[in-house]
């Protein structure tokens, strides 16, 4: 079924992240939560604030479509808000088709002054469409105090009164609460509020947002919709449309391995700020079964100006930093905080730790190449310091630095990937072009591409053009790549954006044999869940990659394999020193002056030796033959 969806935004939350869509529109953040569940492409038309009504009415009064007439809210701005409706709800959002259905968002508050007029607006419009066409859900607060325990619903009677004193009558209450409520409760909103109990809907708060869905499926909303709207939906293929997205949901309560992601920003504060990146990387875990643990670092505070007068701050957060598994600089605007993502950036390319850095992460990569390998130590941006002499990010010629709104190089455009090896490429599917949205102001200065070049960073994508620089990547690296552009807005729960997956996979150390599988996954790394045996089989590959060549003394020939025999020789703890079934705790120190607690290291080359994981039939045989009494 083809939907449309419409927001109408009044107001929207100032410290929330900007959205960006295909053409360029700079919207609230419900529209890419909206973008990421139906996987439909949205515009700006289907962001409808109070200013872009008011400015069209102006247009039509100005080019005398009101024929001089005075212009009122009533008819005119209620009129407008209706024909904006009509029309968007005509345009397709997936492929060429009309939408049968238009979900439209009415934000705020019931009774906020800054959304009467479009309340007005909806109570002219059911009777404009007919009844069988409209469809009112009203969402409110069930709150449970926690000195009674007890739900209260006075809220929703309140808000529910407010709403048919201004000429609408809801078909649907969704109630959210912390808690799922009882059919006492439902029966007495039904009583105060005109609506049948089946027409309540308990929202509780659940662990996971993809169990949203499911949730309302199972309370009957499909079916209510069904016959409210006249649909005619076969239910027959509902449970076959659900089963990609209850496998998603069933993942995310499974999955138990956890995957470390270092953001380094400047809005930290406001996690809503990084609304779409945390998606995204959520997206990716699941699709390689991981559990984000996110871990979000004050860029200020990795500067050297904190360590001078915040030592603790300076090192708890480099202490975060350094425990990550992988390392993500998001973007953003001015001077604040530049110098922190500068020397995350340092950070992980010295110590090859995976890293993604976005936009203005790809901007302080830029930089901190040039001061530490090119040896430009005033490197800057145009942005910090218009008067640095080596400016390695400056403005974009079309920027106008007097008017800053809509000024930016925004929406969907083409990236040319360059005719070389790229890991990027690679995790995109080896395309010759690939569309992503943009948001910027800053570019990389063109003059200095080749001298980066020169010195091992690869400029792997470009703009149509090939003048803007769009991906770079460090071929050296385990993986070091970052983006003008920002891959987090089309990214999806189940298909997800390909330098999110690239930046999981190398944190978990599963990059390259992804690669090599034709950037498919295994179906062990398929399966719902991590086994405790996965967590052996690659401690013992961690052993393994350390020492190259390791021989077991006395290990057991093939006839020895045949009478069941055990090595003649004790086994090496991991202080180097030797172990029996009968040593005593005063038998395990060690005696020797080379390992790091006096144990002899250079024994544990002679411990074990596997050639190949495929002699081990499983973990627990490894166990029980070698009586192997170390953790990996």
């Amino acid at each position: 079924m083809q939907k449309s969806l419409i927001q109408i935004v009044c107001p929207t939350f100032p410290n929330s992240e900007v959205y960006v869509l295909d053409d360029g529109a700079e919207v609230d953040l419900d529209l890419g939560n909206y973008e990421r569940f139906l996987d439909v492409t949205l515009h700006r038309d289907n962001n409808i604030t109070t200013g872009k009504i008011y400015r069209l009415v102006i247009e039509k009064e100005r080019r005398g479509d009101y024929l001089g007439k005075t212009v009122q809210v009533v008819p005119h701005i209620t009129d407008a808000i209706q024909e904006w409706v009509e029309s968007v709800a005509q345009t397709p959002v997936q492929g060429s088709s009309k939408p049968q259905v238009c979900i439209i968002e009415l934000g705020g508050t019931i009774g906020d002054i800054e959304g009467m007029p479009f309340v007005e607006a909806f109570r002219q419009f059911q009777f404009r469409v007919k009844r069988e066409n409209f469809c009112l859900a009203h969402v409110s607060l069930v709150p449970l105090p926690k000195a009674t325990g007890e739900p209260k619903t006075k809220p929703t009677q309140s808000s529910v009164r407010e709403l048919r004193g201004c000429g609408l009558s809801p078909d649907l209450i969704v109630c959210r609460s912390e808690k799922p409520i009882g059919l006492e409760v439902k029966e007495k909103i039904s009583n105060f509020c005109h609506v049948d109990p089946d027409q309540v809907i308990c929202i509780h708060d659940l662990s996971s947002i993809y169990h949203v869905p499911l949730l309302m499926e199972q309370n009957g909303v499909i079916e209510f919709l069904n016959e409210r709207l006249q649909l005619n939906i076969d239910m027959s293929k509902r449970a076959k449309c659900l089963q990609q997205w209850r496998d998603l949901a069933r993942r995310t309560e499974t999955v138990r391995r956890e995957v470390n992601i270092a953001i380094v920003g400047k809005y930290t504060k406001f996690t809503d700020s990084y609304a779409s990146v945390v998606k995204a990387i959520q997206h990716a875990a699941l699709a390689v079964n991981r559990k984000p643990n996110l871990i979000f670092i004050e860029s200020c505070l990795l500067e050297q100006e904190t360590q001078q007068k915040e030592p603790s701050k300076y090192h708890k957060e480099w202490q975060k930093l350094c425990e990550s598994d992988g390392i993500l600089v998001p973007g953003g605007f001015g001077a604040r905080g530049m110098e922190g993502k500068i020397r995350a950036c340092q950070w992980a390319r010295e110590n090859r730790k995976p890293y993604l850095g976005i936009c203005l992460g790809l901007q302080a990569a830029v930089i901190e190449y040039a001061r530490n390998v090119l040896g430009l130590q005033d490197a800057n941006s145009t942005e910090v310091n218009p008067d640095t002499d080596n400016p390695l990010v400056i403005d974009m010629p079309e920027h106008h630095k007097v008017e800053m709104g809509g000024t930016m190089r925004l929406g969907k455009r083409t990236t040319i990937f360059a005719d070389k090896p790229s890991t990027i490429r690679q995790l995109y599917g080896n395309p010759k072009t690939v569309d992503e949205r943009h948001r910027h102001r800053y570019e990389v200065n063109p003059k200095y591409v080749q001298q980066l070049e020169k010195n091992g960073l690869n400029f792997v994508g470009t703009d149509v053009d090939q003048k803007r620089m769009e991906v770079i990547e460090l071929p050296s690296h385990p993986y070091f790549v970052a983006t003008q552009y920002h891959p987090e807005y089309l990214s999806r729960p189940l298909k997800p954006s390909p330098p999110f997956l690239g930046l999981i996979l190398a944190s978990e150390g599963r990059l390259q044999s992804y690669i090599d599988r034709g950037c498919r996954l295994s179906p062990r790394q398929l399966s719902d869940a991590s086994s405790d045996e996965d967590e052996t089989v690659n401690g013992l590959s961690r052993i393994t990659n350390k020492f190259e060549a390791l021989k077991l003394p006395g290990s057991v020939n093939d006839n020895n394999k045949e009478n069941g025999s055990l090595p003649t020789k004790p086994l090496i703890n991991a202080n180097g020193c030797a172990v029996s079934d009968s040593t005593s705790d005063n038998e395990f120190a060690c005696t020797g002056e080379d390992g790091a607690c006096g144990g002899t290291i250079s024994d544990a080359s002679e411990v074990f030796k596997v050639t190949s994981y495929k002699q081990i039939p499983s973990t627990s045989d490894v166990f029980r033959k070698f009586n192997l009494i170390t953790s990996f």
